[in-house]
């Protein structure tokens, strides 16, 4: 045979959730998922005042009477400081694994801790507003500024449609947001494969905008205080989170809408809902992509995702400045916003004409 062949060195290594529990009443078989991936020994359960009420105390009463002792951490807010208090509380009572229960901020402590600790964590969330409840990526506030910060995924994830689906609609409405979301994200990441040369993931782009493009088809579905509704959006975050890590990195469902919202923590003097942010991104920089940003605006309508910044609270001038900023947030990922280079004339055109901002 002539010639001879390139030597073959790639390597991967993908983290996936063992086990992703959804449905009515599911919590109540927490002792049970837990034993059954060979959890054991102490359970450190983090969480915050409101979580705790609505699902740590049943949690804590099913996992005592599986045998299990657990031991409680209550949380005011997602930083290091507090992932540093909850890893000295799994040394000092000698935990196994970390539970954390919330909609965002307890799932993220114990996500960083646990990695940090090198223990497994189980998510139990109590809201269905956004991917990091099944993905490996947290956002924590470090030295006063929120960062994303890659941990790893959860050992299992225990998602009961009931409590979703009695929780505020609004945060059913931005998980749904940060799903969507996920189209913008893959067009930036195939333009980073083309433009610079960047790793890219067949399974893990398809997957993704599959996910999204789902969602989209099923707008109409989506329904305050239902618990399908609250299914379907779980198995759509399962499935986003599942992307990721395939990806072994964010990029399936983070472009320049998520750097957008990441600049509009730092700029709003009150930011609104991630997933909300994140989908006004999407319809600014689907348009820059030359895609069809319209249908996409009106299907988040359908569902009562904000498409304006007065609807989130956010003014003209922070979403111009976000625009502006959001290359910023991450250089090295390149990104439709990293391509065009905007100047603040062209950021606010581009924010008018997709009415995201000068809406009466």
């Amino acid at each position: 045979m002539g010639g001879t062949q390139e030597e073959f060195s790639k390597h991967k290594v993908m983290e996936l959730p063992r086990s992703i529990a959804v449905g009515h009443r599911v919590i109540e078989d927490t002792g049970k998922l837990c034993a059954d991936t060979g959890l054991t020994g102490k359970a450190l359960i983090i969480q915050d005042e409101i979580t705790e009420r609505i699902a740590g105390k049943r949690v804590l009463e099913i996992l005592e009477s599986s045998g299990y002792e657990v031991i409680k951490f209550n949380i005011d807010n997602a930083d290091w400081k507090n992932v540093k208090i909850a890893m000295e509380l799994a040394r000092k009572h000698r935990a196994f694994f970390m539970i954390g229960i919330g909609g965002g901020r307890p799932i993220d402590v114990a996500k960083c801790a646990s990695s940090e600790f090198g223990m497994p964590f189980v998510s139990i969330p109590t809201a269905a507003s956004h991917d990091g409840i099944v993905s490996s990526a947290a956002s924590l506030i470090v030295d006063g500024v929120k960062k994303s910060i890659s941990a790893h995924p959860p050992m299992v994830v225990i998602a009961d449609t009931e409590i979703i689906a009695s929780a505020p609609h609004s945060l059913l409405t931005a998980g749904y947001g940060d799903i969507v979301s996920n189209k913008s994200a893959v067009l930036d990441w195939e333009l980073a494969k083309e433009e610079k040369g960047e790793d890219f993931s067949s399974y893990a782009s398809t997957l993704s905008m599959i996910t999204a493009e789902i969602m989209l088809r099923n707008a109409d579905k989506i329904r305050e205080g239902s618990e399908e509704s609250a299914w379907m959006v779980v198995k759509a975050l399962s499935a986003s989170g599942v992307s990721m890590s395939i990806a072994g990195s964010s990029r399936p469902a983070s472009g320049a809408e998520h750097l957008f919202s990441h600049a509009l923590d730092r700029i709003a003097g009150k930011p609104g809902l991630h997933g909300h942010q994140c989908a006004l991104g999407s319809i600014m920089t689907l348009k820059l992509h030359g895609a069809d940003w319209e249908d996409f605006r009106d299907r988040l309508r359908i569902v009562g995702v904000p498409t304006s910044a007065k609807e989130i609270g956010i003014s003209d001038e922070e979403v111009v400045k976000a625009l502006l900023m959001a290359p910023e947030i991450r250089p090295e990922r390149y990104t439709i916003l990293h391509k065009v280079r905007m100047n603040g004339m062209e950021a606010e055109k581009l924010a008018r004409e997709t009415g995201v901002i000068g809406g009466e």
